[in-house]
């Protein structure tokens, strides 16, 4: 695929992609403000509950636990009952778990709430890059799916300012309680907006799709890439109906190595480490606790920064171009903190250079992973899988989330910060194989013209 010559891009596209997907990634905005608003509400909770080491783990890590089972049900429930209300309903989710968080009388209620909170989170990062990959025209989809990261780095930077708003003793229930807000946003904005032509296509409902992909493309586009998303179905329509097992299909095996490679190999990679914990990092290195704190938030519009960045780049130099970039410097940057932490040879300067290793590996991800990671499953699943293949990217996604967080402690405490950063970087250097070899470029590709690719790929294997 990677080899084929690109296809030109038409110039422009109706207003209403836009607008369809900036309403969508309000999830992803949501996404980011409901991970990042425990951080500086913890202080305040722990106080207020008494609570014991275990049970502020319970608190934190409850999230990931819903997030989980999120991710396990939007595909399928997306493949039934369509896109579209599939984003309202973890609206609706958002805002019932916002509102319980906010009120919680006791601890475990406060965990109960942060699971469902999980719940619309998992489901969040399954349908809504899927909602806007099969909205978006080829030539902007990268970077309209690439918004919903976007807005994740920014809902983190949102809840950073709102703790420091509702920094005193009851405030942290404002912060939960504020994110019913962009929630009733989504709710709201999305009864307005059209279903996906693709679902619409799968669910024999071809004249609403027609109509739809008229508003969002120009005219030629949309009779064009109605043939296309006729014909697949079509092919789809000779087959039973589709199960869990189909994911294991040969054919599609290719599809499920690149995009579940993504979420794996970046969570192994240690993201979340570095998110979790750049003040504990920055301090082990030799920064005071203000200087790290200081230094946190700079990563934090790094992230941001180099996201715009990354959604710039990606329908240009294509998906599999920016992991082969990201990953190697990735890779530098966690091979130099480890130096850094080990504290031996930079001595007084240690804490500086661990800062400027933590900010240039956010800023490789941010440009590279972290734009590719909803982009890249969105898009080269087929149509009659999507969901469901969607469902088992991000399940690995938070599967790994939650192992890397749980064990990072246990294994600086076994090994030392110094290897374990060894061990992350090991990891991106694997993972530069993998962007190599096993990642197909899917830019200037329709989602018809890829799930194309991938049928022939089978063809020519069966014919040999």
């Amino acid at each position: 695929m990677s080899s084929a010559p690109a296809a030109p891009s038409p110039a422009g596209s109706p207003a209403l992609v836009y607008v369809v997907s900036g309403i969508a990634a309000i999830g992803g905005l949501l996404f980011g403000y409901d991970t990042g608003v425990i951080s500086g509400a913890l202080l305040f909770i722990q106080d207020e509950f008494a609570l014991q080491p275990l049970m502020e783990g319970f608190v934190v890590s409850s999230l990931l636990i819903g997030a989980l089972g999120g991710a396990v049900l939007a595909g399928r429930i997306s493949d039934r009952f369509g896109r579209k209300r599939t984003v309202i309903g973890a609206a609706i989710v958002f805002v019932v778990g916002a509102i319980l968080a906010a009120f919680a009388p006791s601890a475990w209620f406060l965990v109960a709430a942060r699971v469902v909170l999980g719940i619309a989170i998992g489901a969040a990062s399954v349908i809504v890059p899927l909602f806007i990959a099969e909205a978006a025209p080829k030539h902007l989809r990268g970077r309209l799916v690439a918004v919903n990261q976007l807005l994740i780095t920014i809902g983190i930077v949102l809840a950073y300012v709102t703790n420091a708003i509702f920094a005193y003793p009851g405030g942290w229930r404002w912060a939960f309680g504020l994110g019913v807000v962009p929630a009733l946003a989504l709710a709201i904005g999305m009864l307005f907006m059209p279903e996906t032509p693709r679902w619409l296509v799968d669910k024999g409902r071809v004249d609403e799709a027609r109509t739809v992909l008229h508003r969002l493309r120009r005219p030629t586009q949309a009779d064009t890439e109605l043939q296309e998303i006729r014909h697949i179905a079509a092919l789809d329509a000779k087959l039973d109906e589709p199960k869990i097992s189909d994911l294991a299909a040969r054919w599609v095996r290719p599809a499920l190595i690149a995009g579940i490679g993504v979420s794996f190999f970046g969570q192994l990679a240690g993201v979340n480490t570095v998110i979790y914990y750049a003040p504990t990092i920055l301090n082990s290195a030799g920064l005071g606790a203000s200087a790290a704190i200081l230094a946190t938030v700079g990563v934090g519009v790094v992230n941001v920064v180099m996201t715009l960045v990354g959604m710039s780049l990606i329908d240009r130099a294509g998906r599999r171009v920016l992991l082969m970039i990201g990953f190697p410097v990735m890779a530098a940057c966690l091979i130099a903190l480890g130096v850094a932490l080990s504290g031996e040879e930079l001595g007084p300067n240690a804490g500086i250079f661990a800062a400027i290793c933590l900010a240039v590996y956010i800023a490789a991800f941010a440009l590279s992973v972290g734009v590719v990671v909803f982009v890249l499953p969105s898009e080269i699943y087929p149509l009659r899988i999507r969901g469901a293949a969607m469902s088992a990217t991000m399940a690995t996604n938070w599967t790994m989330n939650f192992v890397v967080s749980l064990t990072f402690l246990p294994l600086v405490a076994a090994l030392g910060a110094s290897v374990t950063f060894w061990i992350y970087a090991a990891v991106c250097i694997l993972a530069i194989f993998y962007a190599t070899k096993l990642v197909p470029e899917t830019k200037d590709r329709t989602l018809e013209e890829i799930e194309a690719w991938l049928r022939q790929q089978e063809a020519d294997r069966v014919s040999k």
